[in-house]
């Protein structure tokens, strides 16, 4: 019978499902908070399930010696040293989906708020005053409501927001024209949005790309009087800039429930009359968190009974005879999906991936999983090969996988072609004898390049000189080169260049590669 530990406080309905399950289960709910107990005892399960306060460290992970499953009853898994969990052959799981109504709530409640100023008003009724005229609202009834970002979170707040009778636009690099009218939002780019929206809820994760995404240029370009709500990630937003903003009164108000620093004890904002502030509240109801204890509970004990894998970070699904083989090419159908996620900034309506060879006959569907996971990883760093497909289908991307035998000079061929609203764009490649990936073929162009952590992709007119050219400012710029690859569709026409070097470029080095003589486009990749 295995053995699971509970070391974080989780609802008794999750270690009912346990036993339930025939899964011997030990609840120590303050355990996670004693680290030198932990490591006493870790090595007695194989199962663990825990929320916020156990730290699953090395040094924790090195002392599990029969754990094979971690499960986090909640998203975030910060707490987790999850490289070191997959060295030793943990799986990490989470329950990404469990906390989506709470915080879609939780974002309508602080608009609704702010629109008619309560926590001011509470206060200061609660200080015997009567400032009945003091306190002016807005209706958000016939408003528009800007979401930036669509997906689980984001299409529950629009379907909420629809129910009061406004106007929703999206911003979202992933969310297509169906799925737009699938769940009644109007598709616009985040100028349209800013400067539409009289309301605007922000529903993303913090990466590179959104990182500031509401700065001092953007809210120069909203509406005078919007209203800003954020219950995703602290750093979407420039506090400063914000700050700024309300005092001018171009923001009439900011609803916060995340803050760049963590927890927020201090922050200019909080001495804003017009601003509500909450401490990061998104996923506290006793739903949810009733909601992600089951979760786990369920696919801990499934893993454990059967081997069946839900919500893995860390691994996809495939059985341990299986693995020898599958595992370079969900390596390379991964690399091809990142490639071409990488290149494609329009958003995507399909992705049709095609397996040729020997490798048509095995099992595609980790492969596949790995390359949506590939795809859409570059804008969604929460996203995992579990969870990829599913949220694929959420967001109307849809994903065609074609089997065929061999038909040209390679055993085993893997391509993956991205479709987008204003394009195709296609990539190939094959594992050699030796088990490492390698590209093949670019926008129908042929050429072989092993994909190395760190990458330039050019693409010019194919002109005596650019070679040099090229590799002359890389010189200048202190960047080495590890390796080159070249390939052309034909002669004078548009060529392409691969070029691995050691670390990675600036922003600034990448402008001066693309203002090159005959460049079309230069691109930063990443591996």
């Amino acid at each position: 019978m295995p053995k699971v530990l509970v070391s974080d406080k989780l609802s008794m309905a999750a270690v009912q499902i346990f036993k339930d399950n025939g899964v011997e289960v030990d609840y120590l709910p303050d355990l996670g908070k004693d680290k030198e107990k932990l490591l006493e005892v870790i090595g007695q399960y194989d199962g663990l399930a825990i929320r916020s306060a156990t730290k699953m460290t090395e040094k924790v992970i090195a002392a599990a010696t029969r754990l094979k499953v971690i499960g986090r009853a909640g998203i975030g898994v910060d707490n987790v040293d999850i490289p070191a969990a997959t060295k030793k052959g943990i799986i990490v799981m989470n329950t990404p989906f469990g906390n989506s109504i709470t915080t879609a709530e939780h974002a309508i409640a602080m608009m609704m708020a702010l629109a008619r100023q309560l926590p001011e008003a509470d206060a200061s009724t609660r200080a015997g005053k009567w400032e009945k005229n003091r306190f002016m609202g807005v209706e958000v009834t016939n408003k528009t409501l800007g979401l930036i970002g669509a997906g689980n979170i984001g299409s529950i707040v629009a379907d909420r927001a629809q129910g009061l009778k406004m106007k929703v636009v999206a911003f979202d690099p992933f969310l297509t024209p169906d799925r737009a009218l699938e769940i009644g939002v109007e598709k616009v780019t985040l100028d349209e949005l800013l400067a539409r929206a009289d309301f605007i809820t922000l529903h993303t994760p913090l990466i590179d790309a959104t990182r500031n995404i509401i700065d001092a240029a953007a809210l120069a370009k909203t509406k005078k009087g919007v209203r800003i709500i954020n219950c995703a990630r602290g750093g979407l937003i420039d506090e400063a800039a914000l700050y700024e903003a309300l005092k001018s009164g171009q923001v009439a108000g900011a609803a916060l429930d995340v803050f760049l620093e963590e927890p927020a004890t201090a922050n200019p904002l909080f001495e804003m009359p017009n601003v509500i502030c909450t401490p990061h509240l998104g996923a506290s109801t006793g739903e949810a968190q009733e909601n992600v204890a089951l979760q786990v509970a369920e696919q801990i004990s499934a893993y454990l009974n059967a081997g069946e894998i839900s919500n893995a970070l860390n691994f996809p699904s495939i059985s341990a005879e299986e693995a020898p083989r599958l595992t370079p090419f969900i390596k390379l159908a991964e690399m091809l999906g990142s490639f071409a996620g990488q290149m494609t900034e329009t958003a995507i309506k399909g992705i049709k991936i095609e397996f040729e060879g020997d490798v048509a006959s095995m099992n595609t569907r980790p492969m596949v999983a790995s390359a949506v996971y590939g795809v859409m990883r570059p804008m969604m760093p929460d996203v995992n090969m579990v969870s990829a497909p599913q949220i694929a289908k959420d967001r109307g991307i849809g994903v065609e996988v074609v089997t065929r035998e061999q038909q040209g000079a390679y055993e085993n061929y893997i391509r993956l072609t991205v479709v987008t609203e204003r394009q195709e764009r296609a990539v190939a490649g094959t594992v050699f004898a030796s088990g490492k990936p390698r590209i093949i073929q670019v926008k129908n162009i042929n050429m072989e390049a092993e994909l190395t952590p760190s990458m330039l992709y050019v693409t010019n007119e194919d002109k005596p000189g650019h070679i040099g050219r090229l590799g002359t400012l890389l010189g200048t710029l202190g960047i080495n080169i590890a390796n080159f690859n070249l390939g052309r569709a034909e002669q004078g026409a548009d060529a392409i260049a691969l070029v691995s070097i050691d670390g990675q470029l600036t922003e600034a080095q990448l402008a001066e590669i693309a203002s090159l003589e005959g460049v079309k486009q230069a691109k930063a990749l990443r591996f």
